[in-house]
């Protein structure tokens, strides 16, 4: 039996519709509306913004710098991962799925808090510093550096790396190894040879996405670095505060156009390499054995990925409980939930509460959205393929230009048909929320979707039912756990988001905890800062075992 088109269905359609009109004035519009800023003064067309920029020394200065620390953060990224994912699909040991599954942590771990375990870790009173006060050692001085900045990035991204490759690795025909072997290759010439060219395209996916997340990276530069090491994404901000509104329109257009055309690489390359195929896997080794050399470079690792991954979230969590003198305290705790300003203009408490009704907002949006362009993309066929393209935008299009777009448009007020429609920042704010959230619905759906056998919604419409009724009934119940996955991601970035937040929350009292970590580190109260940011890992925390735990995050890599 022939399957019925699903959009052929009334109610199908309508939820169609209605998520087109949400993506139209919540994503769609708010960004053409700061892309036109660029070409139009006085409702003329023109190129002078654009031309502005890229002939300013300035900007091309900007520019190049923003590259290099992307570049930079890729490379430390690769060097921390590479050895993570060879450890990963080379051999077995106790809580190896564990280790496998904590690669997902850059997808629900906010970006700000790991700025903080870093200002934690590596500040002037950090860990590091007195364990080198300890020696007789001079301190480093890391805060406000690229070093701390490439470092934080690669602590974000090395275990995408892990994961990507580990994967391709673990797909290594192991007959082409022991045939080269057999023809007289040594070890070192086989690895090289055999191995290397078949694990080269995951390394290059994963290295040009982390260019791309790395090049629109914003909490963690403006954190760690400030103006004085500004990207791209921090000075966009700047001109925003600044009401330089046409400026930071026309760097936006440039910028997009730029990760535009990097996420439209990667996809093709992505693409491209997705072929399977029938592999041997080879044996994986136990790692507690004979202690050679492979081992103890092993053991090094586990020295270095100790004091990068688990360094600056251990500091982060004693400094939450450390008092001035050094003694141990719930001080900073009890500020979180007292109703009076911190620093100025931010309540702890409301943050907490702010951030909580923002992401049951966002749950309310995000994974219905997801879940209609999950059933609309999920079948390889041409309008999938345009819809799911659309559909990713917001991977590509940086959370502080959404933010400006939700700005000046809906939160200003537009007129639509003779009416004025105007919504409070808090609403718009739970807006951009879903529009950075529902992505990763999509992904971690649609694969549920497409993975299903046929034969069970033709079975359902054979008895009867209608196509939608199959819908309801078979589909969507065999893939609630990707429903349940995507809503924890979605949950979890709202939480954490931080780029258009702290763009529309300007001057309101609708900030979130992402923002009082942010307003706490620029004011260096890293006590407050580091409760918060506690708080926040516990909440993305859950969300990540929820995740692990339905185990439906295939989508996502």
């Amino acid at each position: 039996m022939r399957r019925r088109p699903l959009l052929s269905e009334l109610p199908v359609l309508v939820a169609a519709v209605a998520t087109a009109v949400l993506l139209a004035v919540m994503l769609y519009y708010p960004v053409a509306s700061v892309l036109a800023g660029a070409v139009l003064v006085d409702g003329r067309p023109t190129l002078e913004p654009i031309r502005s920029i890229v002939t300013d020394s300035f900007y091309l200065r900007l520019f190049r710098f923003t590259a290099y620390q992307a570049l930079l953060s890729t490379i430390a990224s690769l060097a921390l991962g590479l050895p993570g994912a060879y450890l990963l699909s080379r051999y077995e040991f106790p809580g190896r799925r564990t280790i496998r599954s904590l690669t997902l942590v850059p997808f629900v771990l906010p970006s700000i808090m790991v700025a903080v375990g870093f200002a934690a870790m590596f500040g002037t009173g950090g860990p590091l510093n007195r364990a080198l006060a300890a020696f007789g050692l001079p301190p480093i001085e890391l805060l406000f550096t690229l070093k701390i900045i490439v470092l934080a990035h690669a602590f974000y991204n090395a275990p995408l790396v892990v994961r990507v490759v580990a994967a391709a690795w673990e797909t290594v025909d192991a007959r082409t190894v022991e045939t080269a072997r057999s023809l007289g290759a040594s070890p070192r010439r086989a690895f090289l040879d055999v191995v290397v060219p078949q694990l080269l395209p995951a390394a290059l996916t994963s290295a040009l996405l982390i260019f791309i997340f790395t090049f629109m990276s914003f909490p963690i530069v403006l954190a760690l670095g400030g103006l004085q090491l500004a990207t791209v994404e921090v000075w966009l901000y700047d001109r925003i505060t600044s009401l330089r509104l046409d400026e930071a329109a026309a760097l936006a257009v440039i910028e997009a156009a730029i990760t535009l055309g990097l996420t439209y690489a990667y996809l093709r390359y992505e693409t491209a390499q997705a072929a399977s195929r029938s592999v041997a896997r080879r044996t994986r080794k136990r790692l507690f054995g004979t202690l050679d050399l492979d081992r103890i470079a092993i053991g090094a690792y586990g020295v270095v990925v100790l004091v990068v991954f688990l360094g600056p979230i251990v500091s982060m969590l004693l400094a939450s409980v450390t008092s001035v003198s050094g003694g141990i305290t719930l001080e900073h705790y009890e500020l979180l939930f007292a109703r009076r300003e911190t620093v100025v203009g931010t309540r702890p408490d409301l943050a907490i509460w702010n951030s909580l009704v923002f992401a049951v907002g966002t749950l309310a949006l995000a994974v219905p959205m997801g879940v209609v362009l999950s059933m609309l993309t999920a079948r390889d066929t041409l309008t999938a393929r345009v819809v799911g393209t659309l559909a990713m935008v917001p991977f590509a299009v940086s959370g502080i230009v959404v933010g400006l777009g939700l700005l000046q448009t809906v939160v200003f007020g537009v007129d639509v048909f003779g009416y004025r429609v105007q919504v409070t920042g808090a609403v718009a704010i739970v807006a951009a929320h879903a529009v950075g959230a529902y992505p990763f619905v999509v992904r971690t759906v649609a694969p549920a979707l497409a993975s299903m056998d046929d034969r069970l919604v033709e079975s359902a419409r054979a008895l009867g039912a209608s196509r939608t009724r199959a819908l309801v009934d078979v589909e969507l119940p065999l893939v609630m756990p990707a429903v349940a996955a995507g809503a924890a991601f979605a949950f979890a970035i709202s939480i954490g988001e931080f780029n258009s937040t702290i763009v529309l929350v300007e001057g309101g009292d609708a900030y979130t905890m992402p923002v009082a970590v942010e307003r706490y580190l620029a004011d260096r109260t890293l006590g407050p800062a580091t409760a918060m940011g506690s708080v926040l890992l516990f909440v993305t925390s859950v969300s990540f075992v929820v995740i692990e735990r339905v185990g439906a995050y295939g989508g996502i890599e």
